[in-house]
Order: C-alpha cells, then structure tokens, then sequence
C-alpha cells in the first residue's frame, strides 16, 4: 500500500502521546480519521489550511504504517469522487513511523518533505 499521512497540529500530537490517542473531531463527527496519500496532501493543505481558513504557520504530518491500521483502514471515495484512505478508529502512537515538521513558506505554501 502506499505510504499514509495525516495532518496534526504539534499540541494535539503532544496530547496524543500523553494520552495514547489521537482522536480528531472527524472521527466524533463522521466516524473516521481523515488519511491522504502523499499525492493528497498539497490539496488536503490547501483545502483545510488555506490562510482565512487556518492561522497554522506549523503542522506535523504524520507518516503511518498502513499495516498497522489493519480492516479499520478503509480506502473509498471522497472529494470529487477521489479515493481518499479513511481509519475507523482512532489513531495511536504506534501508527506512527514517522513525524515531519512541516512549516508555511509562502502563503498558502507549506514545505513538505518527499512524499512519493
């Protein structure tokens, strides 16, 4: 499968280690954890932290291990008919295999590490 990540901000990753869970309000609102692709996630910034939609200047995109996510992982259409990954659960420390810092550089620009 390809590599899984999911946008954080630092004080909710913080929270998640402390508490050994990250639970966004989509997963109380829709019942899932928003994923994207690594293709995905220019559009995920742009779309849900554009500037007048988000102050954020920092983000973390966490990198998951697909494998660890197990049958609760469930890859089906979202925007625009595109097929987004979506966790039916909530995420957990273990999930994570990696964490990268992500900054706005210019506007709407985040710097994002190689996602392919």
């Amino acid at each position: 499968m390809k590599r899984l990540f999911h946008l954080a901000s630092p004080g909710a990753w913080d929270e998640a280690k402390r508490n050994g869970s990250l639970e966004p309000a989509s997963l109380a609102s829709e019942g899932f954890v928003h994923l994207s692709f690594g293709e995905q996630v220019a559009g995920t910034l742009s779309m849900h932290f554009a500037r007048g939609r988000s102050d954020a200047q920092e983000l973390l995109l966490l990198e998951l291990d697909a494998a660890a996510l197990g049958a609760k992982l469930v890859v089906e259409p979202s925007r625009g008919g595109a097929l987004f990954p979506h966790l039916y659960r909530a995420l957990v420390p273990t999930d994570v295999v990696a964490v990268h810092r992500i900054a706005r550089a210019d506007g709407d620009h985040w710097d994002l590490p190689p996602l392919g």
